[in-house]
């Protein structure tokens, strides 16, 4: 996934009221940006941070700039919760994701569960619909990307509905999307959140499939760039990709 303009940098002044950031430009100017994150996002909002923007594509957007990239040591980290499901449908598109390959359909938000909309919805003749829910991940604590950084009930809903559909037959997959590539392995943050670790439990025992991959994030592009294992609940192919990957 490429921007579609080049990216603006600054340095962020604070974020604020959740969807909301001051960043100081090159110029001085101080500018409001939408912060495209609802999380808590530890460890990425610390004022004087290196951040980048994009400036705003549709004329009638009540802000200028869309907040999308910050500064951790020395990687980048994107923060924009809404690109995962385009990583994830790209990389579908030209089979990357070994265990999405094979289908010939791939629908976007189709509405299932309880008030649900799932992700992907992939389907083949003779095969059984897979049903794929994808998660942003940003949150670094030692040498393991996290989810979530906060509770989310929502999240545990969709972990819950996706098991109903293992036991109905079809497939359920769980990709969760790191938008850095400085971890090494992917696990549930117990500590912020005890009831999406049940959920995340709960499916993988009724046969829910989770994935892990993490990305290469540039200020032009994202885009995935390999796997990284899930302890306990990776598969064998993934392992192997995980254990070779640079």
């Amino acid at each position: 996934m490429r921007f579609p303009v080049p990216l603006v940098s600054g340095r962020l002044v604070r974020r604020y009221k959740r969807f909301l950031s001051d960043i100081e430009l090159a110029s001085g100017e101080i500018v409001t940006a939408h912060c495209p994150n609802p999380g808590a996002m530890l460890g990425l909002d610390a004022p004087g941070s290196e951040v980048w923007l994009l400036p705003a594509q549709n004329p009638a957007a009540k802000l200028r700039w869309g907040w999308e990239l910050v500064r951790v040591g020395e990687h980048l980290v994107g923060l924009n919760t809404g690109r995962p499901n385009r990583l994830v449908e790209e990389a579908v598109g030209a089979d990357r994701i070994p265990q999405l390959t094979g289908y010939e359909s791939c629908r976007r938000e189709v509405r299932y569960g309880q008030k649900s909309r799932i992700d992907l919805l992939l389907t083949s003749p003779g095969k059984p619909p897979c049903w794929v829910e994808i998660k942003n991940v940003h949150l670094k604590r030692g040498a393991a990307a996290e989810f979530p950084d906060c509770v989310t009930a929502r999240g545990a809903r969709h972990l819950d509905e996706l098991g109903n559909r293992v036991e109905a037959g079809d497939r359920a997959v769980m990709v969760y999307v790191v938008q850095r590539e400085d971890c090494r392995h992917f696990s549930i943050a117990r500590d912020l959140d005890p009831a999406y670790a049940a959920a995340f439990e709960r499916a993988i025992q009724r046969g829910v499939e989770a994935i892990c991959w993490d990305c290469r994030v540039t200020t032009s592009s994202i885009e995935l760039r390999a796997p990284l294992p899930i302890p306990g609940v990776s598969h064998p192919a993934v392992l192997a990709m995980a254990t070779s990957r640079p």
